[in-house]
C-alpha cells in the first residue's frame, strides 16, 4: 500500500508548527531536586506565551496522575494559558478519554473555547500510562472498549445540542442539554495514534484528524499507518481534504548540531532513565545511542535549524502533514535553555519551512 499525500490533503492555509508539554517534575540531574509544581506550571505558561509571541502555531498540554508530573487537570493549565495568549490554537495531548466522562470533558473544552475565543482542541487517546484507570475506578479489562464508546459520545456531543444517548459505562442521556456550546461551530478532534493499524483505521473510519507520535526511529516505519488512514477514510466517504494528519516528537534546536545534542542528551537521557530505566534497570542512555537516535535519518528532531527543516520537509514528503509538534522541556531542562529553543524554532525553523512548502 502506498498512498502518495495530494494537495487535497493539505487543508491549512500554513503549515502549522507547535509545542507540548508534559510538565514533568523529573529531578535535576546535578544536585537530585526537583521544581516545585508551582514553578513548573509557570515555566509552561511562560512558553506558551513565547511560543504565542513568536509565531507558532499550537500549543499542548498532556494529562498525567502521579506526582512526577504537574498537570492532572489538562483544561485548567489552558484556560490560564488562553488569558495570557492571543491567537495560539490550544489543545490537550492528549487526553485519556477512558478514564474521563466525555460529557463533563466537552464542558470543560466548550468553557475553554468560549474563554479563549475559539482556540479549543481535543487530542483523545488511550493513553500510554494507565494509572488514571484504578484512580477514577475503571478496570483495565475494559481499555479498548471504554475508548470506544466514550469516543462515540464524544463526537456526538459535538453536534447535538440536546441529546439521546445510552451506553455500557456511563449513565443514559435523555434528551439531555448540553451546554455550554463551543464558540467553534465544532471543537476539532483528533485521535492520539502511537503504532498500531487498529486505531489508524478507527480515526480513518470517524473521518477525524489523526495526531501520530514519532519518538524514534525512522519516519518511513510510519507511512504505513498513515496511508492506511487515510485509505479507510477514503473507502469510508469521508473528504479527503478533511484527514488531517499530525505529527508530535521530541524536539530541540540550537545554533548548531553538536550544541543541540550536547544540550539535549542529559535531560533527555534523564527523562527516559525517569520513567523506563529505573524500572527495567537498563540505567540511563549511553551517549552513542543517543547521537545514533538523532542522526538525520530518524524522527528525533534534535539539531540546527537547517537540519529540523530538512526533517521536516522530508517527513512531509511522506505524510504530507499539516501539523508537527514538539515536546523540547524534558528531564528538568532549565527554562532558559527551552525559550531558546523556541526562538529558533519559531524564527530559523518555521518560515523557512512554510516557504518551500507554501511552493
Amino acid at each position: 500500500m502506498n498512498i502518495e499525500p495530494k494537495q487535497a490533503d493539505v487543508t491549512a492555509s500554513r503549515f502549522e508548527i507547535g509545542l507540548y508539554t508534559f510538565g514533568d517534575l523529573v529531578p535535576s540531574q546535578d544536585d537530585g531536586r526537583r521544581i516545585s509544581a508551582r514553578q513548573r506550571l509557570q515555566e509552561m505558561v511562560d512558553a506558551a506565551v513565547l511560543a504565542d509571541e513568536s509565531g507558532l502555531d499550537i500549543f499542548g498540554v498532556g494529562e498525567h496522575h502521579n506526582l512526577d508530573f504537574a498537570v492532572s487537570s489538562t483544561s485548567v493549565i489552558l484556560a490560564a494559558i488562553a488569558q495570557a495568549t492571543k491567537r495560539i490554537k490550544l489543545t490537550s495531548a492528549t487526553t485519556v478519554l477512558s478514564t474521563i466522562d466525555p460529557v463533563r470533558l466537552f464542558e470543560d473544552f466548550s468553557t475553554l473555547d468560549l474563554v479563549s475565543g475559539g482556540r479549543a482542541e481535543i487530542i483523545a487517546g488511550r493513553g500510554a500510562f494507565v494509572d488514571s484507570f484504578p484512580l477514577f475506578g475503571y478496570r483495565l479489562d475494559d481499555y479498548h472498549r471504554l475508548f470506544t464508546e466514550k469516543l462515540d459520545l464524544l463526537l456526538k456531543l459535538g453536534k447535538e445540542e440536546r441529546i439521546t444517548w445510552s451506553g455500557q459505562f456511563r449513565s443514559a442521556l435523555n434528551d439531555a442539554e448540553i451546554s455550554p456550546r463551543p464558540l467553534q461551530p465544532e471543537i476539532p478532534v483528533w485521535i492520539g495514534v502511537g503504532g498500531t493499524p487498529e486505531s489508524a483505521v478507527n480515526a480513518g473510519k470517524l473521518g477525524v484528524g489523526m495526531a501520530i507520535a514519532l519518538l524514534g526511529g525512522e519516519p518511513e516505519r510510519a507511512k504505513p499507518l498513515v496511508d492506511l488512514y487515510r485509505l479507510t477514510g477514503r473507502d469510508h466517504g469521508h473528504d479527503s481534504s478533511k484527514l488531517r494528519v499530525a505529527v508530535s516528537s521530541h524536539g530541540y534546536v540550537a545554533e548548531t548540531s553538536q550544541q543541540a545534542r550536547d544540550e539535549f542528551y542529559p535531560y533527555y537521557s534523564q527523562y527516559f532513565y525517569q520513567f523506563s530505566g529505573k524500572r527495567t534497570g537498563r540505567g540511563r542512555i549511553p551517549r552513542s545511542d543517543f547521537d545514533y537516535s538523532a542522526r538525520q535519518a530518524t524522527v528525533l528532531a534534535v539539531g540546527s535549524p537547517e537540519q529540523l527543516i530538512e526533517k521536516i520537509l522530508h517527513q512531509h514528503k511522506l505524510f504530507g502533514h499539516t501539523r508537527l509538534m514538539l515536546q523540547m522541556d524534558i528531564g528538568g531542562m532549565p527554562y532558559e535553555k527551552v525559550a531558546k529553543s523556541i526562538e529558533l524554532l519559531a524564527t530559523k525553523v518555521a518560515p523557512v519551512v512554510r516557504r518551500e512548502l507554501a511552493k
